[in-house]
């Protein structure tokens, strides 16, 4: 057994290939694989055929300009792009590395082609690998798949009785999810029918990222069936609206010394003959906002100082809320626009034992009695449907850019 070794002369020598070359072959090969550097790291990445090059170019020079920076390692956005510049780094190294192959590859010698072949396997295992997690990387993240606590809301829309009966077998899925997942859950609203069916439910679940997997389950859910009353055999359509809202995070006020503009006066009105001859009266400017609060209650400019920062502090505070509260609104607004049967996005239709996902195209799943169990189908389904949102949020963020 043979290698082909290059050495200065340029000439080829054969040497012996032992074990232990081979064991030097291999390490040198990943030694080139962990230190190779480049000076432009991206790599072609294609993502429904839509190419990133672009995208990853624009990155790769925003983190470049970010290193020209003192303290650059504090930098949000550098700790936010570091993980995908590495990945890149890696994935040009391994490429490097199987163009380094090529002569290897091309070798008379039988066990050093094939030595050079399983190399090269290796390597686009592992570029394989690198593709994946450069990709999830790159997903925009919102702050909300991190919600650890939401509400969900199960109601019957258009179909009558049919319609609550299958609310209440949908209800019964997401409950079964839950525990599967090892999560809890707290009743907030639960209103039943004489015949078992389901009005409407509201539910507090708190666990992992919660939010994450039930904001792909709001919308319409389309139920066709027979139902049991249903002498003729005639199908039904009905409907079950779902809404999943993330709590709204405890609100904390910090208000930065840098972000006040703060002037005194001397206070007007009533007050004696004290009133005039102080700098008592304080005016606080929230320079962010341009919000301005005035005090001069007291005759101390220290006490009306606080008080006004504790009055900037209340309105800041209701502004937040105020956005809060018209986030959700518009959250429960945009995921459940009327309970009408077209504006599903799961059809569930017994006679065929079919359920599809109108967000998937081509993807339709059997066995709906083991689906509503709630168990591996549903969180595959939840997964691949987060996984599409991703990469349809991805594909837009690139679109933007152009």
């Amino acid at each position: 057994m043979y290698l082909i070794r290059k050495i200065s002369n340029s000439c080829n020598t054969k040497i012996p290939l032992s074990l232990e070359k081979i064991i030097n072959f291999r390490t040198a090969t990943r030694f080139r694989l962990n230190f190779s550097q480049a000076p432009n790291c991206v790599t072609t990445l294609i993502v429904n055929n839509v190419n990133l090059d672009r995208y990853l170019l624009q990155l790769n020079d925003e983190y470049n300009n970010l290193l020209k920076n003192e303290n650059y390692v504090a930098n949000r956005r550098y700790i936010e792009l570091k993980p995908i510049i590495d990945l890149l780094e890696e994935k040009k190294s391994i490429l490097d590395n199987i163009d380094s192959l090529k002569e290897l590859l091309q070798s008379d010698d039988k066990d050093v082609s094939d030595l050079a072949k399983e190399e090269k396997h290796e390597f686009e295992i592992r570029l394989n690998e690198l593709d994946e997690y450069l990709i999830e990387a790159l997903y925009p993240n919102e702050k909300q798949d991190f919600c650890d606590s939401m509400v969900l809301e199960v109601q019957a829309g258009v179909g009558g009785q049919e319609a609550m009966l299958f609310a209440q077998e949908l209800f019964n899925t997401y409950c079964n999810f839950i525990a599967n997942k090892g999560w809890e859950y707290e009743f907030v609203e639960y209103l039943t029918t004489e015949i078992g069916g389901l009005r409407r439910a509201s539910i507090l679940v708190t666990g992992p990222e919660v939010f994450k997997y039930f904001k792909h389950e709001a919308g319409v859910h389309r139920v066709q069936r027979t139902p049991i009353t249903e002498k003729s055999g005639r199908i039904h359509t009905s409907t079950v609206s779902v809404i999943a809202l993330p709590q709204p995070t405890e609100i904390e006020i910090h208000i930065e010394p840098k972000d006040l503009k703060i002037e005194t006066k001397r206070s007007t009105g009533a007050g004696g003959q004290h009133v005039n001859t102080t700098d008592s009266a304080v005016r606080i400017v929230h320079i962010p906002t341009g919000i301005s609060v005035e005090c001069q209650i007291d005759r101390s400019q220290i006490k009306n100082r606080k008080l006004a920062l504790s009055r900037l502090r209340a309105i800041l505070y209701q502004r937040k809320l105020d956005e809060q509260l018209a986030e959700t609104a518009a959250k429960r607004k945009s995921q459940v626009k009327s309970r009408d049967r077209n504006e599903k996005i799961r059809t569930y239709n017994y006679n065929q034992d079919r359920i599809t996902d109108h967000r998937l195209n081509g993807v339709h799943l059997h066995n709906l009695p083991q689906f509503l169990e709630g168990g591996d189908q549903l969180e595959n389904l939840i997964q691949s449907i987060h996984k599409q949102s991703k990469i349809n949020d991805l594909l837009q963020l690139v679109e933007n850019i152009k």
